[in-house]
C-alpha cells in the first residue's frame, strides 16, 4: 500500500492507484588493474544530510530541486511554512545552507507537490496542487531568487485540477505542463502557460489515450513532448507513455501492461541513446515497479523488476549523469524498507548505493539532481531528526579509465573529480606497496602519462591520488 504524507490536505485526490558522506576526496585512490587485466576493490557512493526541515522552513519536500544560475539549488515543500502549512519555497547551498524564501497562504496556492523549472527570466515557476482563487484546484506561480512570489493563474478544473506536475521551459520560451483531474473529460490536460499568465488548453485525455498524468513533460530531440499517464490506455489502465506534437496532437505511444509496469508516476529521462527512460510504482515480475526504455515509436522494453531488497515503488524519474549512467530512487525497500538510491546503466544492470535508514532519510518520492560539481542532490520526504525531510548530497568514487596509445603512454579519462591535478602511483601487486609514478593534469577529464617500463612488466596496476 502507497505511503502518503499525513500532511497532504484531506480535499485533493491522491495520484496513483490508491487515489497517493559528504567525502572530501582527501588521499581519494582509485584502483585499476593494468596490462593483466585484474580488476581491483572500487570504492563506494557516500552520502551525508545537508539539511534537515522543520515546521517553519517547509516539512516533507516531494519534488527534485532545480540548480539557479548563481549554484545554488531552489525547491519546494509540501506543507510547513509561516502561513498556515501550505507549503513553502527555499533554497539550498551546495555547503548545505537552507533558507525558507516564500510560504503558500492557500490564496496564492497550497500543497505543491512539483518541483521547479528555470525562466529565461532568472525567476523560477513552479505548480501548487491546491489552494487559488477558483475552488481549490491548484495554481501556476513565478517566484523569484529574493523570495517574492506571485499567483499567475488559479485552475478552474475546466482548464485543469490538481496539477502534481512542474513546468518544462519549451523552446517558445513558454511553459508545458499536465494536470491530474480536469479539463473537458475530466481525466486531466496538457496545457501551456506564458510568464506572464496566459494559459491555453493544448489536450484533454480520454481514458483510452491515457487518464491522470501525475508527472510533467520531457522535450525530444526532434520538437514534441512526452510523458506518462498514470491510469487509462488500452492493456487495464495501467498507464501509457504519450507524445505532443508541436502542433497540439496527442498521441497514445504505448499502454502499460502491469507486467512491463504499471501506474507510473515519474517524468520521463531522455537517454544518450535517443531513447527515453522511466519509472513506474507498481507492476513487474513483482509487482513492486519496474524501469523501462521506450523509443519515441512507442517501442517498450523493461529493463527492470524491483525485488524489495533492490528497491521498491519508485516515483521519481532518472538523472542521467556525466558517466551515461541514470541514478534514481525508490519510494521503499532496501534494506530498511525506507528507499533507495540505485545506479542504474543503459543496458538495465541496476547497482543499490543507498539504502535509507530514518536518519539520513525515509521514502523519496523526488529523484536526484546533478550538480556542476559533479555530485547529486535530492530531498526526502520524511526522515531526518524531526521526520519532515532532508536534503541531502550524494558524492560517487571518481572512475579512471585507461588505454594503451603505445607500448608505455597510457590515456586516462577521469570522471567524477573536480580537481584537475592529481598523482598517478604504480605497483605490481594492489596489496603492496605504491610508488609514484608522475604528477597529471587533466584537461576536460582527459590525459595522458608515460610509463617507459610497462611493457617489460607482465602486469601492474595503477591509481589516482587526490592530495
Amino acid at each position: 500500500m502507497k505511503k502518503t504524507s499525513t500532511n497532504q490536505r484531506s480535499n485533493l485526490p491522491t495520484p496513483g492507484k490508491d487515489s497517493a558522506k559528504f567525502l572530501t576526496p582527501v588521499a581519494c585512490a582509485l584502483l585499476l588493474a593494468g596490462l593483466g587485466g585484474q580488476s581491483a576493490p572500487t570504492a563506494t557512493a557516500q552520502g551525508q544530510i545537508f539539511s534537515g526541515f522543520v515546521a517553519t522552513n517547509g516539512s516533507n519536500p516531494y519534488a527534485n530541486l532545480c540548480a539557479g544560475l548563481n549554484g545554488d539549488f531552489y525547491g519546494t515543500t509540501t506543507s510547513g511554512g509561516t502561513k498556515g502549512g501550505y507549503g513553502t519555497v527555499f533554497t539550498v547551498t551546495t555547503n548545505g545552507w537552507l533558507s525558507s524564501l516564500a510560504s503558500f497562504d492557500n490564496t496564492n496556492g497550497a500543497d505543491p507537490q512539483a518541483g521547479l523549472a528555470l525562466g529565461t527570466d532568472g525567476n523560477f515557476y513552479g505548480t501548487t496542487t491546491g489552494g487559488g482563487t477558483n475552488g481549490g484546484y491548484g495554481t501556476v506561480f513565478r517566484v523569484t531568487t529574493n523570495g517574492t512570489l506571485t499567483s499567475l493563474v488559479s485552475f478552474a478544473n475546466t482548464n485543469g485540477a490538481y496539477p502534481y506536475s512542474g513546468l518544462i521551459l519549451g523552446t517558445d520560451g513558454n511553459l508545458y505542463g499536465t494536470t491530474y483531474l480536469g479539463g473537458s473529460n475530466g481525466e486531466g490536460t496538457v496545457y501551456k502557460v506564458t510568464t506572464d499568465g496566459v494559459l491555453t488548453t493544448l489536450a484533454a485525455f480520454a481514458n483510452t489515450n491515457g487518464a491522470n498524468p501525475h508527472t510533467g513533460l520531457v522535450r525530444g530531440n526532434n520538437g514534441d513532448f512526452y510523458g506518462t499517464t498514470t491510469s487509462g490506455g488500452t492493456n487495464g489502465g495501467y498507464g501509457t507513455v504519450f507524445k505532443l506534437t508541436a502542433q497540439g496532437l496527442l498521441v497514445p505511444l504505448v499502454s502499460l501492461a502491469n507486467f512491463d509496469g504499471a501506474y507510473p508516476e515519474a517524468v520521463l529521462a531522455a537517454g544518450p541513446d535517443g531513447n527515453f527512460y522511466g519509472t513506474t510504482y507498481y507492476g513487474g515480475s513483482n509487482s513492486l515497479g519496474t524501469i523501462f526504455r521506450v523509443s519515441t515509436n512507442g517501442s517498450l522494453t523493461s529493463l527492470v523488476s524491483f525485488a524489495g531488497a533492490n528497491g521498491a515503488n519508485p516515483m521519481a524519474g532518472l538523472t542521467l549523469g556525466s558517466d551515461g549512467h541514470f541514478y534514481g530512487t525508490t519510494y521503499s525497500g532496501g534494506d530498511a524498507n525506507l528507499g533507495t538510491i540505485f545506479e542504474l546503466t543503459t543496458n538495465g544492470s541496476l547497482t543499490t548505493l543507498l539504502s535509507f535508514a530514518g536518519t539520513n532519510g525515509t521514502y523519496p518520492h523526488a529523484g536526484l539532481t546533478a550538480g556542476s560539481d559533479g555530485n547529486f542532490y535530492g530531498v526526502t520526504a520524511g526522515g531526518g531528526s524531526g521526520g519532515n525531510g532532508v536534503v541531502l548530497k550524494l558524492v560517487l568514487p571518481p572512475t579512471l579509465n585507461f588505454q594503451a596509445v603505445s607500448n608505455h603512454w597510457f590515456q586516462a579519462t577521469l570522471n567524477g573529480l573536480a580537481r584537475p591535478s592529481v598523482q598517478i602511483q604504480i605497483t605490481t601487486n594492489w596489496a603492496a606497496s605504491w610508488s609514484v609514478l608522475t604528477n597529471l593534469v587533466f584537461t576536460n577529464g582527459t590525459g595522458q602519462f608515460a610509463d617507459p617500463v610497462a611493457a617489460n612488466v607482465p602486469r601492474k596496476f595503477y591509481r589516482v591520488m587526490v592530495q
